[in-house]
C-alpha cells in the first residue's frame, strides 16, 4: 500500500511496482486515518510505503498508530525530505527502511524487496553515518532532540531551512495557533530563550547534519 498526498506521484510509484512480475499494488491512500481504515478491513497489505509529510499528521506518527494494530507490518518511508534529517528518526518510530522520492526507480524496488526480507534498507551514505554516530556515541551534543516529538521536530526543520510560521503553517495544512505551540514547546524543550535563539539553533543544527 502506497501513503501520499500526492497523487501523481503515488499513481508513478503505482506504475513502477506494478511492472515487477512478482509485486502489485493492492491499494492507495493519501492520508493515515484512510491508510488504517484500509488496513483495518483487509489483511492483505505485505509493506506500506508511507511519506513523512501528510495532510494532516506526520508520517512519524502514522507509523506508531499502525504499529498499535499491526505490530509485524513493515513500513518503508519514501519521502522528499533528506535522509541525514529524518532517517534515524523513522527507524527509531518502527520503520525498516528510508529511501528519498529523487533516487532511480530501481532504488525503490530493492528497497522493497530488501525490507521483505526482513532487513533494513539505507542508503550507503546513511548507513556509514549511522555506523559512525554510534562509534562515537561518547557524548551526544544533541540528546535533547529526542524529547521533541515528530511534528516539534519537523517544525524544528523548517524553522531551520528558513521558513516563517505562516509557511510552515501552509506546508504542513495546520493552524498558525499550532504552529506556535510547537515553537513555544520547542524552545522549551530545548532550553531556548527566545524566537532568535530558536531560529539560530534551528539553522545551526540542519547545517551540521549536511
Amino acid at each position: 500500500m502506497i501513503v501520499d498526498d500526492h497523487a501523481m506521484l503515488r499513481h508513478g510509484m503505482a506504475m513502477l511496482i506494478n511492472m515487477e512480475p512478482d509485486m502489485e499494488i493492492f491499494a492507495e491512500a493519501d492520508d493515515g486515518g484512510e491508510a488504517l481504515a484500509i488496513l483495518k478491513k483487509n489483511g492483505q497489505v505485505d509493506i506500506v510505503l508511507l511519506d513523512i509529510t501528510l495532510k494532516t499528521v506526520s508520517g512519524l506518527e502514522i507509523i506508531k498508530n499502525m504499529h498499535a494494530y499491526f505490530p509485524e507490518l513493515p513500513v518503508l518511508f519514501v519521502s522528499m525530505h533528506d535522509e541525514v534529517i529524518y532517517a534515524e528518526r523513522a527507524l527509531r518510530a518502527g520503520a525498516r527502511g528510508y529511501v528519498m522520492k529523487q533516487e532511480p526507480g530501481e532504488v525503490l524496488i530493492n528497497a522493497i524487496r530488501e525490507v521483505l526480507k526482513g532487513n533494513v534498507f539505507l542508503s550507503k551514505n546513511m548507513y556509514e553515518k549511522l555506523l559512525n554516530r554510534v562509534a562515537t556515541r561518547g557524548a551526544e551534543p544533541k540528546q535533547l532532540l529526542n524529547t521533541l516529538t515528530p511534528s516539534e521536530f519537523e517544525v524544528l526543520h523548517l524553522i531551520g531551512s528558513g521558513h516563517s510560521s505562516q509557511e510552515i503553517a501552509k506546508l504542513l495544512s495546520r493552524s498558525i495557533k499550532t504552529i506556535e505551540t510547537h515553537r513555544f514547546n520547542i524552545r522549551s524543550k530545548l532550553n531556548l530563550k527566545d524566537s532568535a535563539d530558536l531560529i539560530r539553533y534551528a539553522t545551526r543544527c540542519i547545517s551540521e547534519e549536511h
